[in-house]
């Protein structure tokens, strides 16, 4: 393969061609061939080949400094790839963005694609004018320092739009927060500086006329506060003039456009074809422009600008009357006058409107004044003069109308503080060569050789800077300085000098001031030439091209001058906007003005004299000079705009226009300066990532990359001048990155062709092992045919059916008898191997048989020596476990006794000097004998219940003490009867005692259900007791109440002995209610006794104790002869012997209980005794002889309960050792003994179980008496006590307590750490049921006051954390859990179906919530939707890394030379994002939200909107970025999404429908993946691309880029074909996905399962003052 080369061509300037021949150094001539086949012997110099063509995987490139080669016209055809094939508009030409005109509107400018650009590096995305903006704009920000984008280019080729949109860009990325409308003023001033100094010319339908420099300020936060603006040159001849095919400017269509509307009928308009200055150009009208829409949008620009109605209508009469002037008629009279009329319509409107004397106007535009040193002379004008004066004045007056309104918008555009910092826009014209060029073009010439003076410094200055950074020896470059041709222009005696000089003269004409220039710089300056067929013109060789200027008009246009007389009348205009603009010094209208400081290009004249008045060129000079001051003290930023053709066709390239274009606007310069030294950089990683196919096993060995480049390199290019290594980049010089891209391409084309020849080659054996066999067996065949047609005679295949014959009997009998032998010895091998596995088996079952048998014995001696040893040890501990429990009870009843002893010593103490109170008691007692007689009543019918009840448990004692009697009896006679043999009667026997015990069971069963119908009686009488406490509150209740339980107690003690033993001031000091002291006297008194009692008890408890260990250690004697005796039948014989050891010690100790029963029972009579006697002394007290007498009744009951229960256990024990008295003695039937011995277990267990129901009625008991205790002592603090209540649901709290609830549980509640431990929504559930708690009390101003004060909690938690998710995550769940709260209990049926019947007892009663659940849910919105904000912040800045620039898929990768704009400086990207950290963020996403208890249908609606932001995003970073749209980074994305599949399936949301919203993604990866060659793939696309716009499509097909030479690109026809397909689809035009877009987001019912009446409340949440009802 030839290497390809550019040669010039007349019409495309380059053209491509193919060497064929080897060319050799001295030939005359290159052997080429074009690309369309042409062959071609093209003459060269050997000292000037023609320049080497990149590879194909170069082209196309974002920016021209990553080509291999840089010369003209490999940046002539890479542009021209982009743009007619790519579409794409911008491409980076080092520190230059060039945008070339596509004459379309192209959806790449919207609000989607200004938020993808901002924040990203320069050289992550695609070029566009919105990336040089944000790069300024990160600059300002990051080095405080101001900054320039300057927008330059030819009439047509875009500047004002470029501009426009980077204003727009500040505007939109840097709001301000205080100031909501100053961005929308800045941008407001494009439209009305376009609308008076745009205009129609035959390149550009929207030209501007005018030099333009906005300083956009803003503030330390580095938001717009404020712009102003400078103007430069404006083309003030177009007012008067315009050339065929042009316009004037736009304001004047606009103007007569309106001119019908009622507020511009007083300026007399017409239409445009009406006046003189619009119709010049026989073209009124734009094409798809409706002017009078436009004045509109004007008028609202001013009004947003603060510039009002009648400033507009002051603007509009000026403009209204510029165009009645050029109307105006002037007449010839003679060669040398003129005149016009005074009758003249359009003349008296003109000073109508400006407020001007008609006669003078009419005299002075035809006359003119000569003032001399003697004399003042009136000259006429001839008709010329006339009219080029009336010309001069419409012009003065626009150019006054222009500066005003421009100084207008600098003032609505000020700001009252100081800016910090400012990015300037500079939308200047660019370098400009017409066939006939004048003054204008000479001016514009002139600035653009001081800004590409500018510029070439900065590109050297920025070299210099990089060569320094990366550590590399850099040299002086040898770059044009055009310092030259600038001094020429502007230095002293130069052209501007001259031609200032010659104006000032009186006869100063433009054929003097030429012929000046051609004696001062004809062979004198090379840059000043002299045409050779003209005497009119000179020629200037500037930057771009030689340029001849005609010098006719030179001079008028320098000199921009107006009669003085025409001057003077304005002045005295009463029209205050004329006066003022012609004012010597110009009266400002803003009241701000003496702050203001206007900086116009050209400032208003200050005299009219001529020597000093400042001529146009001078005033550009200096307001070029402050220009390029400012430009200096900027970074600069270049913005270089192409006009593709002179046509405005769309997508059209003219190759010639665009090469003439470039070498003016310097960015072939730039080239050239960049090809100079070493215009290739590439990272070290980039170029191991790209190269390491290069690189030996060894060296990729070596850890360090670093080192790794440098070994390839130093072994790849021998010539160590052609790179330098710096700090963390390659520098190449030309064409080596070209070099190695060959060597790259030749290695892969060599693997490929050693896989292809393998690959074939196996193909080919195969077929031709396939065309062999089929070759034989044709043979095989063939010949055997053959070979019998030969040999077929009668006899022979006689013959050979007989050989068969033999052969067949032959084989078969050989082929029998080696199957039988091989039959015997398999059956033989078998047998015995049987017989082996057998007998193997046999033996192994057998050692498995007796091993299990000795396991049996030994796990059954040992399992019955650890049961033997357990059940010891259990009955040892059940033993003293009773024996404690007794000694308990003990305690517990001398507690009991010390307590009553020391609460009726406190009574003591603080009645003891209430002696007054006995006298009071006994006064009341006299008066209160009537109510006696009841009480004495009630007293009697309670004395006869009780009795009856007395009599009742008496009768019943007697029943059981008769029971037990008869049960002893029978156990005597059947342990009699026991002792003899046993027989079948004897079993019988035994069975029908049995019988009876299992009667006897069920009559204690019986009369434990009296007992507890006792207990509900008792229950009954505590909760009256209750009540009567409640009622008998007051304090004289009281102390009625309290003498009566003193008069109870007193008539058991002896009054006068404990009054006797009282001194006299002991007994002054009693109250009223003194009986109590006596009272407590006597129960000291008893409680002594009982103590006594139970200190006799103890003793005889212990000394019976020993007894009964006595009688234990007699047993265990007993019981160790039995095991001898019968040690055969141990394991049955054991269990007996133990249970009836058991029975015995429980049995021995019954005489005790009962002993101490009959003590307490007659304690119990005794009390009962003399309690009956006080109550028939003191009948009307009642309720405390009740209360004291239940208490007594409860001890009885108890009492009564445990000597039956004894009694029963104490017969079942003698029974029992009957039973084993007579199994000792005598042998047994082994089935007798075991049924004996079940029997004897089920009654021990059910003896068990009544022992447990015993414990707890004692339990019972016990809390019976504690009430009682407790209501006693209720009753004496007088105190109305709160029973124990079924919790209902709600919290109750005062109103006062809001703040506290709202703070504590709202506002300081942090929910890390809380949510843990606690049901989700606890604090909706604490809110609700405090809600419920207003609702119950009907208070509406209560739960109005809550429920605004938790909405206003809720709302400050989330304003104060708006950045916080876990935060957010928690009230959102919180704020749903309350709704849901509301709506479940709201008492709707549509929200209580899914309710329980306890649930919906719980509803609100009272008031409907319906309007606080809508406010509600309106905040659950607006939480859910900064919730989703905040996640969105969180992921956002991973997912461009991880989804699309990391490579997921190791070995793939597609890094390509990025030129000047590097994506990254360091050899490691360890601090990158990847696509494990996006997983781990959904992660912990995922699980925040699911401790904070989200719904889950929230949940996957919140992923589903993340989901949507990851491939919405990844898409439109895609879209912006042509580097990726290749087919390897393709599978990188698929890759990426089916990971983010997997995680969807491991969280179990394929449901959320997340997966969905990566559908387009998928779709684009799968279009960067699939051929795109033929008409089926064009039609596949189509029917795949669902998801897809077409623009999108388009986009990526146009974008598509090869990684490597062996792919393909897509090509414009293909292109064209799919989108023609696609033309029938109606999908929005729009390229971007809306990042923004947010689903619309449900909040479905879901109803708790949490009863509220179980909710408790954390003490971590601090509101122990919250109590629950």
């Amino acid at each position: 393969m030839y290497n390809r080369v550019w040669i010039p061509d007349n019409e495309e300037v380059w053209r491509s061609a193919e060497i064929t021949k080897n060319y050799k150094a001295g030939d005359r001539f290159l052997h080429v061939q074009l690309e369309d086949g042409t062959e071609l012997n093209y003459p060269v110099d050997p000292a000037a080949l023609p320049p080497l063509r990149n590879p194909d995987i170069l082209v196309g490139e974002n920016d021209l400094t990553a080509l291999s080669y840089l010369h003209e016209p490999a940046v002539l055809h890479n542009l021209k790839v982009r743009f007619v094939e790519s579409k794409l508009i911008y491409t980076y030409s080092g520190i230059i963005l060039v945008a070339i005109n596509p004459y379309k509107e192209l959806p790449i400018y919207g609000d989607a694609i200004i938020h993808a650009y901002s924040g990203q590096n320069m050289g992550d995305m695609d070029p566009h004018i919105f990336a040089v903006a944000e790069e300024a704009y990160k600059q300002m920000a990051r080095n405080n320092k101001n900054q320039s984008i300057i927008v330059s280019g030819e009439s047509g080729a875009g500047k004002t739009v470029s501009a426009r949109y980077t204003m727009r860009y500040f505007a939109t990325v840097s709001k301000s927060s205080s100031n909501a409308h100053v961005e929308d003023k800045v941008l407001a001033s494009n439209p009305i500086t376009e609308a008076v100094g745009n205009a129609k010319t035959t390149r550009n339908d929207n030209s501007s006329r005018f030099g333009k420099y906005t300083e956009i300020s803003f503030d330390q936060s580095y938001q717009i506060i404020g712009a102003n603006m400078r103007t430069y040159l404006l083309e003030k001849s177009r007012v008067v003039f315009q050339s065929e095919n042009e316009r004037n400017y736009h304001i004047f269509y606009q103007l007569c456009a309106s001119a019908m509307q009622p507020e511009f009928k007083h300026l007399k308009l017409g239409s445009a074809e009406e006046f003189n200055y619009t119709r010049m150009g026989g073209s009124t009208v734009i094409e798809g422009v409706d002017d009078r829409a436009n004045m509109v949008e004007t008028q609202k620009t001013f009004a947003l600008l603060g510039l009002k109605g009648d400033f507009q209508m002051d603007v509009f009469k000026m403009l209204a009357a510029i165009l009645h002037l050029g109307n105006v008629e002037i007449t010839a009279v003679g060669d040398e006058r003129s005149s016009i009329s005074l009758e003249d319509k359009h003349l008296s409107i003109f000073c109508e409107l400006l407020d001007l004397n008609c006669d003078k106007m009419a005299q002075w535009m035809c006359h003119r004044k000569i003032i001399t040193t003697s004399e003042t002379v009136i000259k006429p004008m001839t008709r010329a003069q006339a009219v080029n004066a009336r010309d001069a004045l419409a012009k003065k007056i626009y150019s006054h109308l222009f500066d005003f309104i421009v100084e207008r918008i600098n003032q609505a555009l000020q700001f009252p503080g100081k800016q910090h910092t400012f990015i300037g826009v500079l939308d200047i014209y660019g370098f400009e060569t017409f066939d006939v060029n004048s003054f204008e073009q000479f001016c514009i010439n002139y600035a653009n050789e001081k800004l590409q003076q500018q510029f070439n410094l900065h590109v050297f200055k920025l070299e210099q800077e990089e060569y320094m950074k990366e550590d590399i020896p850099w040299t002086l470059i040898d770059f044009y300085d055009n310092q030259p041709v600038i001094d020429l222009i502007e230095a002293k005696m130069g052209i501007l000098e001259l031609l200032d000089e010659e104006c000032l003269l009186p006869h100063g004409t433009d054929e003097n001031w030429l012929q000046k220039l051609y004696n001062n710089f004809v062979n004198k300056n090379a840059l000043f030439e002299k045409p050779r067929m003209s005497n009119t013109s000179f020629i200037v060789q500037h930057f771009a091209d030689k340029v001849q200027y005609k010098c006719e008009g030179f001079l008028e246009k320098n000199r921009d001058t107006v009669h003085e007389v025409l001057v003077e009348i304005l002045k005295e205009s009463k029209f205050h906007l004329c006066a003022n603009s012609f004012q010597d010094n110009p009266v400002s209208i803003s009241p701000f003005s003496s702050t203001i400081n206007i900086r116009s290009a050209r400032p208003v004249l200050k005299s009219p004299n001529k020597q000093l008045r400042m001529t146009v060129g001078s005033k550009f000079r200096s307001s070029l000079s402050l220009l390029m001051v400012t430009l200096n003290a900027t970074t600069p930023h270049y913005v270089r705009c192409i006009k593709p053709n002179d046509e405005k066709l769309p997508f059209e390239f003219d190759s010639k226009r665009v090469a003439q274009q470039l070498r003016a606007c310097g960015v072939l310069e730039t080239i050239r300066i960049s090809a100079q030294s070493y215009p290739s950089r590439w990272t070290y990683i980039e170029f191991f990532s790209r190269y390491s196919i290069l690189m030996t096993q060894q060296e990729l060995s070596i850890n360090d990359k670093k080192q790794i480049c440098k070994i390839v390199l130093q072994r790849l290019i021998q010539d160590h001048n052609q790179y330098q290594f710096g700090r963390t980049k390659i520098f190449f010089r030309a064409g080596q990155v070209a070099y190695l891209e060959k060597l790259r391409s030749d290695k892969l084309r060599h693997a490929c062709i050693m896989i292809q020849r393998s690959v074939r080659g196996w193909l080919q054996r195969k077929k031709f092992l396939r065309l062999k066999g089929a070759a034989v067996t044709i043979q095989q065949y063939f010949r055997g045919q053959r070979t019998v047609r030969q040999a077929v005679t009668a006899r022979t295949l006689k013959q050979t059916w007989a050989a068969i014959i033999i052969q067949k009997y032959c084989r078969g009998y050989l082929v029998r008898r080696l199957c039988q032998l091989i039959h015997v010895a398999a059956v033989t091998i078998q047998a015995y191997t049987r017989g082996f596995l057998a007998r193997k088996k046999y033996r192994q079952m057998l050692e498995e048989h007796k091993a299990v048998i000795l396991q049996k014995y030994a796990r059954a001696w040992l399992a019955r020596r650890r049961f033997q040893n357990i059940r010891r040890f259990v009955l040892n501990i059940q033993l003293s476990y009773r024996v404690q429990q007794l000694q308990k009870k003990i305690e517990e009843q001398s507690r009991e006794n010390h307590g009553l002893l020391e609460r009726l010593t406190s009574l003591a103490s603080t009645h003891m000097n209430d002696m007054d109170t006995i006298q009071k008691l006994e006064l009341d007692l006299e008066k209160l004998t009537a109510q006696k007689r009841t009480y004495e009543e009630k007293g009697k019918k309670y004395k006869e219940d009780s009795e009856q009840k007395m009599l009742k448990l008496e009768n019943q004692n007697k029943e059981l003490q008769e029971q037990k009697e008869t049960l002893e009896i029978k156990l005597q006679e059947k342990t009699e009867e026991m002792k003899g043999t046993i027989t079948k009667r004897s079993f019988k026997v035994v069975k029908s005692e049995i019988k009876i015990l299992k009667e006897e069971k069920t009559q204690l069963q019986h009369q434990i259900q009296q007992e507890i119908v006792i207990q509900d009686g008792l229950k009954m009488e505590v909760e009256q007791l209750t009540k009567q406490a409640q009622v008998k509150h007051d304090t004289s209740h009281f102390g009625i109440f309290m003498s009566e339980v003193t008069k109870q107690l007193l008539e058991s003690y002896d009054f006068e002995d404990v009054r006797s033993r009282l001194s006299t001031e002991d007994l002054e000091h009693l109250n009223e209610d003194g009986e109590l002291w006596f009272a407590y006297e006597g129960l000291k008194k008893a409680t002594r006794v009982l103590e006594s009692h139970f200190q006799s008890q103890k003793e005889i408890y212990e000394k019976e104790i020993e007894g009964l260990n006595f009688k234990v250690e007699h047993l265990s004697q007993d019981i160790n002869h039995l095991q001898k005796l019968f040690r055969e039948e141990n394991d049955i014989n054991d269990g007996i012997r133990l249970e009836v050891s058991r029975l015995t010690s429980e049995n021995l100790v019954i005489p005790d209980l009962k002993q101490q029963v009959s003590e307490l029972e007659n304690q119990k009579l005794d009390l009962e005794n003399r309690l009956q006697e006080q109550a028939v002394k003191l009948k009307g007290k009642v309720p405390v002889w009740s209360l004291v007498f239940q208490m007594f009744k409860i001890n009885e009951a108890r009492n009564e309960v445990d000597i039956k229960e004894k009694e029963r256990l104490k017969v079942t024990t003698r029974e029992t050792e009957g039973l084993s008295n007579g199994l000792m003695q005598d042998e047994i039937q082994d089935e007798l003994q075991s049924k004996i011995k079940q029997e004897t277990t089920r009654l021990t267990v059910e003896n068990m179980d009544l022992e447990e129901k015993l414990d707890m009625k004692d339990r019972i008991i016990k809390k019976l008496e504690d009430q009682i205790k407790t209501l006693t002592k209720t009753i004496e603090k007088a105190h109305v006590p709160t029973l124990s209540k079924e919790y209902i649901g709600m919290m109750e709290y005062k109103k006062e307590d809001e703040e506290r609830i709202i703070q504590n549980l709202i506002l300081d509640l942090k929910p890390r750490g809380v949510v843990v431990n606690m049901i989700p929504g606890l604090p909706a559930h604490i809110l609700f049921m405090c809600v419920r708690y207003a609702d119950y009390l009907n208070d509406a101003d209560m739960l109005k006051s809550f429920m605004n004060v938790t909405i206003d909690g809720i709302k400050q938690v989330v304003k104060d954390h708006s950045e916080d998710f876990e935060m957010l995550s928690f009230w959102l769940s919180n704020t749903y859990y309350f709704l849901n709260c509301l709506k479940q209990y709201s008492g709707e049926e549509e929200f209580m179906k899914s309710n329980t019947p306890h649930q919906n007892k719980n509803c609100l009663k009272h008031f409907d919530l319906s309007e606080y659940r809508q406010i509600l849910s309106d905040l659950a919105i607006r939480i859910y939707h900064q919730f989703i904000i905040v996640m969105e912040n969180n992921i956002q800045p991973m997912i461009v890394p991880g989804m699309l620039e990391y490579e997921s898929l190791q070995g793939i990768s597609g890094l390509k030379p990025t030129g000047f704009r590097k994506r990254s400086s360091s050899i490691d990207d360890t601090d990158t994002y990847t696509m494990t950290s996006i997983l781990q963020q959904l992660s912990y996403f995922y699980s925040t939200m699911c401790q904070n208890g989200l719904d889950s249908e929230l949940l996957k609606q919140a992923v589903k909107q993340l989901f949507f932001l990851i491939g919405a995003i990844t898409l439109n970073s895609l879209f912006l970025r042509k580097d990726m749209c290749s087919c390897r980074k393709g599978m990188q994305i698929r890759c990426n999404i089916s990971y983010l599949e997997e995680w969807l399936k491991d969280k179990n949301l394929q449901s959320s429908n997340a997966k969905e919203t990566l559908e387009p993604l998928s779709q684009a990866a799968w279009l960067l993946q699939v051929k795109k060659i033929t008409d089926d793939d064009a039609k596949e696309i189509c029917e795949h691309c669902t998801s897809l716009s077409t623009v999108q499509i388009v986009k990526i097909l146009n974008s598509y880029t090869p990684i490597d030479d062996f792919e393909k690109r897509v090509t414009p026809s293909f292109v064209r074909k799919v989108q023609a397909m696609l033309s029938s689809r109606e999908d929005v035009p729009q390229l971007m996905l809306d990042t923004k877009y947010l689903f619309q987001v449900t909040f479905p019912f879901t109803p708790s399962p949490h009863a509220l009446e179980m909710i408790q409340v954390p003490s971590s949440f601090k509101l122990g003052f919250l109590t629950r009802v």
